[in-house]
């Protein structure tokens, strides 16, 4: 059982961050899911588990400082295709793929997206 209902990370172009979060989580096996109303989009499995959204406040969207987002990889080769789909389209590197000391078989990818949010993505499989 998930511990959350959703997260939600904020946007100042809802165009970019889509395109950005199509391709980091079409290599994860994370579909698109849609519009979620009418200034987010919302994207998971089979249910809206995380949206990009432009803040309702209407105040710029800003990221959090020491907040990470992190998902599922479920290969190692999909650690490396999560990081270069982010590259590729407007994400800034925060840690090349490779192995992470916190845990046994941890390995791992850190992107910040368009707007700054920092996500990463951890394969717990080994080699």
């Amino acid at each position: 059982m998930s511990i959350y209902t959703h997260i939600t990370v904020g946007t100042n172009d809802l165009e970019q961050a889509s395109k950005f979060y199509d391709a980091v989580f079409g290599a994860l096996g994370v579909k698109n899911l849609g519009a979620f109303g009418d200034s987010a989009v919302a994207y998971g499995v089979e249910a809206p588990e995380f949206l990009v959204l432009k803040p309702r406040d209407g105040k710029p969207a800003t990221h959090a400082n020491g907040g990470t987002i992190g998902f599922v990889a479920p290969s190692r080769k999909a650690v490396h295709a999560f990081h270069e789909a982010g590259l590729a389209n407007g994400g800034v590197c925060e840690g090349e793929p490779g192995p992470r000391e916190v845990m046994p078989n941890a390995y791992a990818a850190y992107l910040r997206d368009p707007d700054g949010n920092k996500i990463c993505t951890y394969c717990m499989a080994a080699e």
